[in-house]
């Protein structure tokens, strides 16, 4: 089991890994977002066991843990934008709704074939 003084080691190896890839993406000038090549970076280093698992786990858990947490400021920044969402909230709701149960379809999917994968992976050793 991971240490609790380990959480924010590991959250500031995150911070730092998106200030490098902030510095990456001016840099090269990539046209996608620092976040989404602070992903790919930790994916690879993930894969090619550079940082293993462990190393970032206990971070990981507790950011998804505490998710709600960031995005409250923007859940009060709606009342800002209370005349558009009298206007047209039900098509930004519903633009909502429909996107979240597609990334939910598209999740249960994902999880669904890795899962057999592995079963099938297991079931021949």
């Amino acid at each position: 089991m991971c240490n609790d003084s380990q959480v924010p080691v590991q959250v500031l190896l995150y911070a730092g890994l998106f200030i490098f890839s902030q510095y990456l993406v001016s840099w090269l000038h990539l046209p996608l977002p620092a976040n989404l090549v602070g992903m790919v970076l930790m994916l690879a280093l993930i894969v090619c066991r550079i940082i293993p698992l462990s190393w970032v786990r206990a971070g990981a858990r507790w950011l998804l843990a505490e998710m709600l947490l960031f995005f409250v400021p923007a859940v009060v920044a709606v009342v800002n934008y209370a005349h558009l969402l009298l206007v047209d909230g039900w098509r930004i709701f519903s633009v909502i709704a429909i996107s979240t149960l597609m990334v939910l379809g598209a999740t249960a999917w994902v999880v669904d074939k890795v899962y057999r994968y592995e079963m099938s992976r297991l079931n021949r050793e």
